[in-house]
């Protein structure tokens, strides 16, 4: 027998665990208050800002552990809130937030939900629910269309019959100037708000036809700057006078069962919306009986060259409300607006709330604005 040397084993060292990732940053921490703590990770920044809507300028943050920037607000409202950084002067999104803004110009922002006690009239609730229709739709008129198509979405409400005796009356309601067709109700979220405006028995049943809003696409596409171009803004609003007169309205008259009449039309907007709704409908009271204007961009048209011939008793309208937010920057080009309409004997509902040129108002006026209609 030949025994062989024994020759010691090292001990196997066990393979170290890897390291768990780090937790994700706490961006946007709802508190029991209503009050929200933002938090931005740059260690190289010297400088982060916070914009949060409803909020007239930045709002300086400040330096952590870790580059962690953060700012904690007072309770807020409940209320949906649009806000993105500024790192170093340059917009930056919430890269822990993934519920956007969708607009044509400005770089993109994040959403925040305050909730309340109990639901409010934006939330989505357990009630009947209407339907959102995207339709794509051929046009003559508007120009810089991709392959000439224009986007039309619609909204009938819950139990929407498409035979019923009678016709549904019908809102025209415009998005503000970088805006998209759905923003009524991707970001203002329009469609819940008539849902549970018609399941409390406040406004009548109505389908609600958004269009985008661009007579010439170049009217958004070559920058904020247009706006002190008075003749690029008039250009823009009589196309799409003629745009939403002559393609937008035949086509929701074809496929839904919406009125033809004066009494069963409705029209308003907001900020370019809204001055394209107040145009529009004043230019064709034949066409529109209610009318309406939310922060309505009227700074640069001649309202004397447009509506010299205004008579209060030939156009019998059932309602004409303009509003605005006392702080936003239109409110002095809207009192203008509302005085020289009075002047012409025309029956103005003027309304004026606190607020900037933000959602936060337009949403409110939408709730205010919707239950006046197709009353008798």
């Amino acid at each position: 027998m030949i025994l062989l040397p024994a020759f010691a084993v090292p001990a196997q060292k066990a393979d170290p665990k890897p390291a768990a990732p780090p937790p994700p940053l706490l961006s946007h921490e709802v508190h029991p208050d209503r009050s929200v703590t933002f938090r931005f990770k740059d260690a190289a920044a010297t400088k982060v800002e916070l914009n949060l809507e409803g909020v007239a300028k930045a709002i300086p943050m400040a330096e952590g552990k870790g580059g962690i920037w953060s700012y904690t607000t007072q309770p807020l409202a409940p209320e949906i809130y649009g806000y993105s950084f500024l790192d170093e002067g340059m917009p930056r999104i919430d890269p822990e937030n993934h519920v956007l803004t969708e607009n044509l110009v400005y770089p993109a922002g994040n959403v925040l939900v305050v909730p309340g006690d109990t639901p409010q009239l934006w939330d989505e609730t357990a009630v009947p629910h209407g339907t959102v229709h995207v339709h794509r739709i051929p046009s003559k008129v508007a120009l810089g269309l991709k392959a000439n198509q224009e986007e039309v979405v619609v909204y009938t409400p819950p139990g929407y019959d498409p035979h019923a005796a009678n016709p549904y009356p019908v809102l025209y309601l415009l998005h503000g100037w970088s805006g998209v067709a759905e923003g009524w109700t991707k970001d203002q979220q329009a469609n819940f708000i008539l849902d549970n405006l018609l399941a409390e028995g406040k406004i009548k049943p109505m389908v609600v036809v958004m269009p985008q809003a661009y007579g010439d696409m170049s009217f958004v596409e070559s920058g904020w700057n247009v706006w002190n171009n008075p003749a690029a803004i008039e250009h823009n609003t009589q196309l799409f006078n003629s745009l939403l007169t002559g393609e937008v309205m035949p086509f929701a008259e074809g496929a839904y069962n919406i009125s033809h009449d004066r009494e069963g039309r409705a029209i308003t907007g907001l900020s370019m919306g809204g001055l394209e709704s107040l145009y529009t409908g004043l230019q064709n009271t034949d066409k529109f009986a209610w009318i309406g204007g939310f922060s309505s961009a009227v700074h640069s048209p001649d309202f004397e060259q447009h509506f010299a011939t205004l008579d209060s008793k030939a156009t019998d309208l059932k309602l004409l409300w303009i509003a605005c937010g006392t702080e936003d920057g239109l409110i002095d080009a809207n009192r203008k607006a509302i005085a020289f309409l009075k002047a012409k004997g025309m029956p103005v509902t003027q309304i004026e709330t606190p607020g900037l040129h933000v959602s936060l108002v337009w949403r409110d006026n939408l709730i205010h604005f919707a239950p006046l209609l197709f009353q008798k």
